[in-house]
């Protein structure tokens, strides 16, 4: 069995690409990466492990915190939480797990599973079910797959612990759970329903905890060679620079368990004199350059920091940063029509027709 060893500047590339493919949400993956850096400290290690590599009756967690972003800043990541949700799923259904993974690779939810993994000694799937962020339980590969969405368990560091036993559809799980973490204050560690190593390779989203890894090499390499890590972004991802400018308006509330808004741009070279409007619910979901919708879910709008190439996430974007907007492409999965019904901008809100920026 190919268990591969995650070293601790892996962990450090890992905090790097997973911001990137967070597109503005999952969460600052800071406080995570401290808590993998104390972990690795006392001597504890993560292995990754390929989902080929699971046999078909075995079960895996799918982990994530649930939640608005914002509060996740304000509120300390404490490791043995999302563990406590895995430990909490095992004794609820009477399964052993063989693996963990994460729900979302975006952001700080890309860090969860190696938390987990750590305490409970199990390897890391190197798989996810977004390739990306998403806000709501409905918008995952295995959704539109239409698997089992239950149950749930939702843990949080007081001792709260709530297992959603049964729902009848994914959007009926969304608002459960999204009540639920919003009385334990908008954020809450939760292991979402098992899944299967069937299910996993047919539905999983492959290799993710792989690529943010790698993207994160590109950035750091790029930082301390001095170079474009914009340019060293694009060179391990096949994706295009859209904007390049500054912040000069930001307009964010944290409502109903989501961080929702605006942030307006101002170009910078060749787009100077023109704006752009970017609109998020925790990720950032379409994108209007002087007016007209030019990107949108599920294509990765990516905001980066135009000289360290490091994400800027909806709960830290602030006036004056100077920014570049890339777009990465999705998974095939959300391309289908059932994905866009899942993912697209009218899953949103949005009167918009997907239209992709890769023509």
């Amino acid at each position: 069995m190919a268990l591969r060893d995650i070293t601790a500047d892996d962990i450090e590339s890992l905090a790097v690409g997973a911001w990137v493919l967070g597109t503005g949400g999952g969460g600052s993956p800071y406080l995570g990466l401290l808590n993998m850096r104390q972990l690795y400290k006392e001597g504890h290690r993560a292995q990754l492990m390929p989902a080929d590599d699971l046999a078909d009756d075995d079960w895996v967690a799918a982990v994530s915190n649930m939640g608005a972003p914002l509060v996740g800043q304000e509120r300390l990541t404490d490791s043995r939480t999302i563990a406590r949700a895995v430990a909490l799923m095992e004794e609820h259904t009477g399964i052993r797990f063989r693996g963990i993974m994460a729900l979302e690779i975006g952001g700080g939810n890309g860090i969860q599973p190696l938390m987990a993994a750590v305490h409970l000694k199990r390897p890391v799937i190197d798989s996810d079910m977004m390739g990306r962020a998403y806000p709501e339980a409905q918008m995952t590969s295995v959704a539109v797959g239409d698997l089992q969405p239950w149950p749930l368990a939702t843990v949080d560091v007081r001792g709260l612990e709530s297992v959603v036993q049964k729902v009848p559809t994914w959007k009926w799980m969304e608002r459960v759970s999204r009540k639920i973490c919003v009385e334990y204050g908008s954020i809450a560690s939760t292991c979402k329903a098992p899944r299967t190593g069937a299910e996993v390779k047919q539905w999983g989203i492959h290799g993710t905890t792989t690529k943010a890894i790698a993207i994160g090499h590109a950035v750091r390499a790029a930082q301390r060679r001095h170079e474009d890590p914009i340019a060293a972004i694009l060179s391990v991802e096949q994706g295009l620079v859209l904007y390049r400018g500054k912040v000069v308006d930001v307009e964010r509330r944290a409502t109903e368990g989501f961080l929702r808004g605006r942030t307006r741009f101002e170009g910078m070279d060749d787009w100077r004199g023109s704006t752009m409007e970017i609109a998020f619910q925790n990720e950032w979901i379409v994108a209007w350059h002087d007016g007209a919708p030019v990107a949108m879910s599920p294509e990765l709008i990516c905001v980066l920091d135009t000289v360290s190439g490091e994400a800027v996430g909806t709960e830290t974007i602030r006036y004056g940063q100077r920014v570049t907007v890339i777009v990465l492409p999705p998974p095939q999965v959300f391309l289908s029509e059932k994905g866009l019904s899942h993912v697209g901008p009218r899953a949103f809100g949005y009167d918009i027709d997907f239209r992709s920026v890769f023509g």
